[in-house]
């Protein structure tokens, strides 16, 4: 099955170089197609962080409360989880999508490389996109890999720039120190790992988190307020719904 996914990403790929010409505009076009099709993913997702950012102290007293119960703790979580429609692992999945893709651009990047004689570049920018800043510099010297060499930088910058955005939502100070420490890590472990990757992957990663900055500046803020103002109201509604119901208990009358 892996094999046949891998064949069915070079295909499209394929079809696409034959209509724009460049096998870089081609993985950038491929990338922005994988995007328009996440893009309803990408908004449930997001309105599943906002809920999770409104309902987290609820879970938090949750935790605090049956702390010592880990059964009946699991099995409160689940009912909260249940009351609320929400799902924590529903901001994962547009992630999850992407992997496959991403992962078998390693196999791609190679065959599109054989078909195109022993390189596949982006015009005149990435002279070859099947190789990445290690392998530029061990066989062409540092001058030659800098075009890579930002590309990989890129890969750790455009990793940190959505995390730092999301975290600037957050309404918790330790929650919003541990998500920027978290994302400088990331960071600098994807700058490590981009070290060696070709550099067609690079472009596509750059490439979708590029898509994604712009999509959180233009439609994820609104999005996620809309939620959070849904949340929120009808958080609101179901206590005050509680208290009116405490209130109208009858009182034990006096006998006389």
């Amino acid at each position: 099955m892996w094999e046949a996914f891998i064949q069915l990403i070079t295909t499209i790929l394929t079809q696409i170089h034959g209509v724009c010409g460049d096998w870089g505009l081609a993985i950038i076009i491929l990338t922005l197609i994988v995007r328009l099709l996440i893009t309803p993913l990408m908004t449930h997702s997001t309105r599943s962080s906002a809920k999770m950012q409104v309902l987290q102290p609820k879970l938090q007293e949750l935790q605090e409360r049956y702390a010592d119960d880990p059964e009946t703790l699991q099995r409160e979580m689940s009912k909260f989880y249940a009351e609320n429609k929400f799902n924590p692992l529903g901001g994962c999945l547009p992630i999850l999508l992407q992997m496959p893709i991403f992962f078998a651009l390693f196999s791609v990047i190679r065959s599109v490389g054989e078909l195109s004689g022993g390189t596949a570049s982006f015009y005149n920018i990435v002279p070859d996109l099947t190789v990445g800043p290690a392998q530029v510099i061990a066989t062409k010297g540092w001058q030659a890999a800098i075009v890579y060499i930002i590309l990989d930088v890129s890969f750790g910058a455009l990793t940190l720039i959505p995390m730092l955005l999301n975290t600037s939502t957050a309404t918790d100070p330790a929650q919003q120190k541990t998500s920027r420490y978290m994302g400088i890590f990331m960071a600098v472990w994807m700058v490590w790992i981009g070290w060696n990757l070709p550099s067609g992957v690079l472009l596509y990663y750059n490439t979708s988190a590029i898509w994604q900055v712009i999509q959180m500046q233009l439609v994820t803020k609104r999005v996620m307020a809309e939620a959070k103002a849904e949340a929120e109201a009808k958080l609101g509604n179901e206590v005050q719904v509680h208290v009116d119901r405490v209130d109208r208990k009858k009182r034990p009358r006096k006998k006389s």
